[in-house]
């Protein structure tokens, strides 16, 4: 898909109310876009779409929780009395589980994996049909996460709902090949939103100090989403299957299949490492 211009094109990001998704939702205004947009945070939701109207653009901007399948229903049924269908279909929204499985509740999985895999679901569910009919092509972004293709024991709930992201944007991938449609799979690295802020902690990183070490290794990595956002676009317009974002990603992205136990090495030590610090 050409997204060079998006002059007379429809594009909807899901969790645009900050970080990626907000950031991914101001670059397609930019290039001229009609933004469809959503999230639970009404306050950040209504920032994001004034800021679309200052650059230019319109947005229809509304409440949703993606992990709530009616709710995906109801905004899909008011986008599309808008638009026949999206060109460009975000499903950004997602949180975060720091924590092994051992010290990961069912509560947690299924929160977890409501939003970040069925919130995923639902967005595909209620938005690819409608691409599919209309017969027109498109392309549809599934933002996951380098913890989707390199797991670690610290991330086990998070780790999990993010390679199946992958998983279904590859199998994704080749059913709407002959249709015209692309997927491609975000994976970011260290990326400073505010997902490392809000993110549960379980198990013995579950303490205030260990949160700000992680936050302050985000903010001194800096690698903004305004940043991802514009390679968001840049792999949309290559059709990338999958997509690193950051060196950190691809390096992992290419080692893990050159040296997958170097890769699980480095995940221990780097964890043995950060809780010596924190003692």
């Amino acid at each position: 898909m050409d997204v060079s211009t998006l002059g007379g094109k429809t594009v909807l990001v899901t969790g645009a109310a900050s970080g990626i998704g907000r950031e991914t939702a101001l670059a397609c205004a930019r290039r001229g876009a009609r933004l469809m947009i959503c999230d639970l945070d009404e306050r950040g939701l209504a920032a994001t779409a004034a800021d679309i109207a200052a650059l230019g653009g319109t947005a229809t901007a509304r409440q949703v929780n993606v992990a709530d399948a009616s709710a995906m229903r109801g905004f899909a049924d008011a986008v599309h009395a808008e638009v026949e269908a999206v060109d460009l279909l975000v499903n950004n929204a997602g949180v975060g589980i720091g924590g092994g499985f051992l010290h990961t509740s069912l509560d947690d999985w299924n929160w977890i994996v409501s939003i970040n895999v069925m919130g995923v679901v639902h967005g595909c569910h209620y938005f690819i049909p409608a691409m599919v009919a209309r017969g027109r092509g498109g392309h549809v972004v599934n933002v996951a996460s380098a913890a989707g293709y390199v797991a670690s024991s610290a991330l086990a709930a998070y780790a999990t709902t993010k390679f199946a992201v992958v998983g279904l944007s590859e199998a994704l991938r080749d059913e709407l090949l002959p249709l015209g449609i692309g997927v491609t799979a975000i994976c970011p690295g260290l990326i400073n939103t505010p997902i490392t802020r809000s993110a549960r902690m379980r198990g013995p990183d579950a303490t205030p100090e260990r949160l700000q070490q992680l936050v302050d290794i985000y903010e001194r990595r800096n690698y903004t989403p305004a940043r991802v956002a514009e390679n968001i676009l840049r792999a949309v317009q290559r059709n990338r299957a999958v997509a690193p974002i950051s060196p950190e990603a691809w390096a992992l992205y290419y080692l893990k299949r050159l040296a997958p136990a170097l890769v699980a090495w480095l995940g221990r030590w780097g964890q043995a490492r950060a809780r010596a610090r924190s003692i």
